[in-house]
């Protein structure tokens, strides 16, 4: 395709940069004025980019965090769902995208695409601490082909299965099926993002795992023959309800009676029945920061390792990876005025310690 004179400067003279904060406002008006999904909040981890030449804005993009299931994308990368929890911050979607009605030209949405994806993973390296691998969209088959994710060599993983994630999980019923293209940062992404140990800098925060249905179903049972250190008077949460979702947010990488709380908090009323939650006033309850923190420093420690020792010796045949992980113990000092050093052997899938050496 010939372009003219006038078409060649605009695409040459492209500046793509984040949005600042005194430019949110105009960035979302103009979301909501064009495009056909409006604005989108910032929720997470997420960085807005506007595309300018000279002082005029030509295009606007979002980019946040990764869908939480994909099927077409996770059979593409190859990794389990366990790994594909502790590794979702390394994706991102490619939420909005939209050129702005007067600067429709030839070949200006690719180069403006091209342009974003290049710095993406630097930006958020510098706003989140860690890179990204992988970026995603979702593309609406009866509006749009996808052309521009093809010219910039995006690969198409196939289709979503059309449910949409609400507030309470999923919609119970399928909406029009999406094109799903998908684009690596670098040539090896799908082999770091599915082996079974994953290094620095991908590596980032707590390592987490992401429990089943039916995971949250058996974890009470586990806890229920440990005797309760409290008065039967007054008690509204059971010990096994409290303990499983303690462990349970453990598991997820919350440390911290806080973060166990908050944790508990977040979840759903389905969630809170499969951990046998309180029921008030037609809807279930979770134990307070309180609750959670007075059971925990009161229960007896060995009968809530053998408790957890026993679930871990359950799923143990799931782990098809160890991790080695070494740990200076804070406050443990010997009689020489050295540190003490734990070397652990991790199961990556069950997250069971099979050994410990001092």
């Amino acid at each position: 395709m010939h372009l003219s004179e006038e078409e060649k400067i605009e695409v040459d003279g492209i500046l793509v940069l984040p949005v600042a904060p005194k430019e949110e406002d105009r960035f979302c008006t103009l979301m909501e004025r064009h495009h056909y999904l409006g604005a989108l909040p910032k929720i997470g981890e997420s960085i807005w980019y506007v595309a300018s030449y000279g002082e005029q804005w030509i295009a606007l993009l979002c980019f946040s965090a990764a869908a939480l299931k994909c099927s077409a994308r996770d059979q593409w990368i190859g990794w389990g769902y366990r790994h594909q929890y502790d590794r979702l911050h390394l994706l991102a979607n490619n939420s909005r995208f939209l050129i702005l009605p007067q600067w429709h030209r030839p070949n200006l949405a690719t180069r403006i695409l091209s342009l974003c994806r290049k710095r993406l993973s630097s930006d958020w390296q510098a706003r989140y601490g860690h890179p990204l691998l992988l970026l995603e969209t979702f593309v609406d088959p009866e509006r749009y082909a996808g052309t521009i994710y093809k010219a910039d060599n995006w690969h198409m993983a196939g289709l979503t299965r059309g449910f949409r994630r609400t507030v309470g999980g999923y919609t119970p019923r399928e909406h029009r099926p999406k094109m799903i293209f998908l684009h690596p940062l670098r040539s090896n992404a799908r082999m770091l993002l599915s082996q079974p140990f994953l290094g620095d800098p991908w590596r980032h925060g707590r390592s987490r795992i992401m429990l089943t249905a039916q995971d949250m179903r058996d974890l009470p049972a586990f806890f229920r023959d440990i005797p309760d250190p409290r008065r039967g008077q007054g008690l509204r949460h059971s010990l096994a309800t409290t303990l499983s979702i303690a462990a349970a947010a453990t598991l997820c990488g919350q440390r911290g009676y806080s973060d166990i709380s908050d944790w508990a908090q977040s979840l759903t009323q389905r969630m809170r029945s499969y951990f046998r939650c309180r029921k008030e006033d037609g809807k279930y309850v979770v134990p307070s920061t309180y609750v959670i923190r007075d059971l925990l420093i009161r229960v007896d420690p060995g009968e809530l390792d053998r408790a957890i020792q026993c679930w871990n010796a359950q799923h143990a045949p799931k782990d098809k990876s160890l991790a080695i992980d070494g740990k200076t113990m804070r406050g443990a000092i010997s009689r020489d005025g050295d540190r003490t050093h734990i070397m652990s052997v991790i199961g990556h899938d069950s997250g069971q310690c099979f050994t410990q050496k001092k």
